[in-house]
């Protein structure tokens, strides 16, 4: 499980264990994916603050009330009240993470300094040249998505594990090709495949229904004899798999993920394509931002050691933090506050990126469904 509470707030990010955490009163999510969401479900009965396209993927996954659900907008600033009488207010800005739809970093500005919690991204150099942290304001604590955080790791581009698979799926012209994904990511992979390859990309009804939830290209079908690029579950590939599609024709399995996946077949291909940051691009990217403090957002993955050179000389005292008394009295009420706070949208300069960016053209003809 990836979450936190924020010490002497109350406020906590991907973390759903109401009893480990009476404190807190506002709930983030930065993005679907299972690992980010244990502990939700459909008895779920607070606020949850997330990004539009998160707020469509909870109800629909999760079966959250919708009621519950607050969507705030990717690239604006938000004003939310920190207690009930609104006394205390912070400012949270959604910034869009270029992990998966709808997938977004938080950036916390109130008494307690100022927070960016990234849950799991991919850096992009654009990060730092738009706003809101374009203007080196000083970090004070950075959550950061340490899943590459391995110096003797090396991971490609997305756009250079793009062209392996493309060239992989060249050398198999006569093959149909399966490839193994999760729940939700990797969607400007397929559309790209389907585009460049000119097919279909087959999906199940139930993946169907949430690419379309997400307004992505219709370049996705159910009809098994519509394309010969077929998603699956990744834990579907396995070597008997792979048997029984190879009895009935030629068949290749592509898994694009940055993780190590042990195969048990020679027509399975593991790909690095990772929807993580590098370590080149984590070292990058805290140089640029030059935090006080960094906290990893995967806990058995030790990382600030890496890159203490780059932080900045400010010293953050968490014990010293003065907790307002209004809040303070808050955190203490008996329940979790079920009501709404106030929530108010702060004007300031911005692009405004929205869920992951496809940069792809449309123009290209697809062969008839």
């Amino acid at each position: 499980m990836n979450g936190a509470v924020i010490p002497h707030t109350p406020i906590a990010v991907d973390f759903w264990q109401i009893r480990k955490c009476p404190q807190v009163r506002l709930f983030f999510l930065s993005h679907m994916h299972s690992d980010h969401t244990v502990g939700l479900s459909s008895t779920w009965r607070n606020t949850i603050y997330c990004s539009p396209e998160t707020g469509l993927l909870l109800s629909h996954k999760l079966k959250v009330d919708k009621k519950w659900i607050h969507p705030l907008e990717v690239g604006e600033s938000h004003m939310l009240s920190l207690d009930e009488f609104d006394l205390v207010t912070m400012t949270v800005t959604l910034i869009d993470a270029n992990h998966c739809p709808g997938s977004v970093m938080f950036l916390f500005e109130g008494y307690f300094g100022t927070i960016l919690y990234t849950g799991d991204f991919r850096y992009t150099p654009k990060m730092l040249e738009q706003p809101p942290l374009n203007n080196r304001k000083q970090i004070d604590v950075l959550y950061l998505d340490n899943t590459n955080c391995h110096p003797e790791q090396t991971i490609p581009s997305r756009e250079e594990a793009a062209r392996q698979i493309k060239a992989l799926i060249q050398r198999y012209p006569d093959h149909n090709v399966v490839i193994g994904l999760y729940y939700l990511g990797k969607e400007s992979l397929l559309m790209e495949l389907a585009l460049n390859l000119a097919t279909w990309i087959i999906v199940s009804p139930q993946k169907l229904e949430v690419l379309e939830l997400l307004g992505l290209l219709d370049v996705f079908t159910t009809k098994e004899e519509g394309g010969w690029i077929r998603v699956v579950d990744q834990s579907q590939i396995n070597y008997s798999a792979m048997v029984e599609w190879n009895k009935t024709h030629p068949t290749i399995a592509i898994i694009p993920t940055g993780r190590e996946v042990k195969v048990l077949h020679e027509k399975i291909y593991v790909v690095p394509y990772s929807d993580h940051s590098s370590f080149q691009e984590l070292t990058e990217f805290v140089a640029g931002l030059k935090p006080c403090s960094i906290i990893p957002v995967v806990k058995n993955h030790a990382c600030e050691a890496y890159f203490r050179r780059y932080l900045s000389s400010k010293e953050i005292v968490c014990d010293e933090i003065q907790v307002p008394s209004s809040v303070a009295q808050f955190m203490k009420l008996g329940e979790i506050w079920k009501h709404p706070l106030p929530c108010r949208k702060v004007r300031i300069p911005n692009s405004r990126p929205r869920g992951v960016v496809f940069e792809l053209s449309v123009e290209k003809n697809l062969p008839k469904r």
